[in-house]
């Protein structure tokens, strides 16, 4: 329960499937809230928290600049920002993972030692194959990247893959998994010191929750 004097913590959360989890998370921690038909700031009902709903990728932004004080986000949408973060909890859902794909007929003999790579994720593929000592052309785009290899743009894509689905309908394989990706609690550096207490409490709150959906999904899926 918030105390009286205190303001409602301020959290940017993503659109779309990620919103939905957390809303589901946070109504069983006692944190329920719904975003009125287009409107794009809730509170819970205790008033403990204000939530803003905004595109995945400038949930980063909201944070840096202190307009959400904290945030909902993935690894992979931090890396490509770079901003300086504080992950506070890992949430047990919209984990995923970041992979290198081609064609499924594609030689690698063909790559003469350079990579051509699409992504969305240019930062993350520049820095991965530059540590790695290999020579990459990053190509960057914002709608499909599985039409790259199709259309002859590039032979490999980095993208995140879950089920691995669209790969397939457009008849490419993931070559290698790259990383892991995990969504995180984030929150701006200076607005933890400012409120820490507060902060602590949430994650405190959040904790026993998070715990309890991992060991329920291992128990589903084990």
């Amino acid at each position: 329960m918030r105390r009286p004097t205190e303001p409602p913590l301020t959290i940017a959360v993503p659109k779309g499937r990620l919103h939905d989890q957390v809303r589901e998370l946070f109504e069983r921690c006692g944190l329920a809230f719904d975003f009125a038909a287009r409107k794009l700031v809730a509170e819970d009902r205790g008033g403990m928290v204000r939530l803003m709903l905004v595109k995945n990728s400038d949930v980063p932004v909201y944070v840096n600049h202190g307009i959400a004080g904290l945030g909902v986000c993935g690894d992979d949408v931090l890396y490509e920002t770079a901003f300086d973060c504080f992950r506070l909890l890992t949430f047990p859902f919209g984990g995923t993972r970041m992979c290198l794909a081609a064609r499924r007929d594609h030689d690698p003999n063909q790559d003469h030692g350079r990579l051509r790579v699409a992504t969305k994720f240019t930062r993350f593929a520049h820095d991965f194959f530059h540590q790695r000592g290999i020579p990459v052309e990053v190509i960057r785009l914002g709608g499909s990247v599985e039409l790259a290899p199709v259309l002859g743009l590039a032979p490999y894509i980095v993208d995140l893959v879950e089920t691995g689905s669209t790969l397939a309908a457009n008849d490419l394989v993931v070559t290698e998994e790259l990383e892991r990706i995990s969504v995180h609690l984030i929150a701006n550096p200076a607005y933890y010191k400012f409120r820490y207490a507060q902060v602590d409490r949430l994650v405190q709150r959040l904790e026993p929750c998070i715990v309890a959906q991992g060991v329920k999904d291992e128990s589903t899926t084990g």
